[in-house]
């Protein structure tokens, strides 16, 4: 794999979004080139545009304007070339765990011997094997989410795209599953586009921070995370980094404030 080779590129992007009385302008004018096998996250505050620019990437929801292009070809649809992990799970509540992480091996027509091979090592990898028979009612919310991750790891796609994957879950069960993905990026060397609302994971994790911002979403600052993992977040130079980034969300979080304000007074 040849790490400086780009594997996904964003050129002039715009989201309109239009409703019976107005449009919204959800991106505008982005930029991006993300290499090979790098981890990124896109940080900002609530309605910068981040999951419309992920589900863009995805094929869900296509760009007004502007291209992306990933694996060397235009991004029209979904495509088994990007996986996507919600936050919300997407589990199918009637089937068994090891049934869910097969799911889409069988709709792909795998052999059924490659099939339990392949869904045998991901129950190891992520530590699902003593629940492969459960179903998703049983597992806790850090256990769905493992799940949710080993069905898209499954279908070995090259770019994993996760929108706030672990938002929902307690701080423990948080850190457990970041480090475990992780681990896991370091084995595989997928690409990821994490999108995320929390600075201090967005450092923990990610090679990259690309920080969007308020409405309409463009890129304020792209920072290369230069630390050592495993990052601990009580040395100096997380926390400058923590304080940076803080500055640049929260100029964007006051010039919401401050449109909501106005927006009061026109009302």
């Amino acid at each position: 794999m040849n790490p400086m080779s780009t594997q996904i590129k964003i050129s002039g992007v715009n989201k309109i979004f239009t409703t019976a009385d107005k449009e919204v302008i959800a991106l505008r004018d982005i930029h991006l080139e993300i290499p090979e096998g790098q981890f990124v996250c896109l940080l900002g505050p609530s309605g910068c545009g981040k999951s419309t620019l992920l589900n863009a990437i995805a094929g869900f929801a296509l760009p007004t304007s502007g291209t992306i292009v990933a694996n060397d070809v235009q991004v029209k649809q979904p495509g088994p070339d990007r996986g996507m992990v919600f936050q919300e799970y997407a589990l199918f509540p009637w089937m068994t765990v090891e049934k869910n992480i097969a799911f889409g091996l069988e709709i792909k027509g795998m052999n059924p011997a490659d099939i339990e091979r392949r869904v045998s090592d991901l129950l190891h990898m992520l530590g699902l094997q003593d629940f492969r028979q459960r179903y998703p009612k049983d597992l806790s919310g850090g256990m769905r989410q493992r799940v949710a991750i080993a069905r898209v790891l499954a279908l070995d796609s090259p770019i994993m795209l996760m929108d706030e994957p672990f938002g929902a879950l307690d701080a423990l069960t948080r850190r457990n599953l970041q480090d475990e993905l992780l681990r896991i990026w370091s084995e595989l060397k997928k690409t990821i586009i994490f999108v995320t609302h929390s600075i201090e994971e967005a450092i923990y994790l990610a090679d990259r921070v690309v920080v969007m911002t308020y409405r309409p979403g463009t890129v304020k600052k792209d920072i290369l995370i230069d630390l050592p993992r495993l990052r601990d977040p009580s040395t100096t130079a997380f926390n400058n980094l923590k304080r940076e980034l803080s500055l640049l969300v929260m100029e964007e979080q006051q010039r919401h404030h401050h449109d909501e304000m106005k927006l009061g007074a026109v009302d």
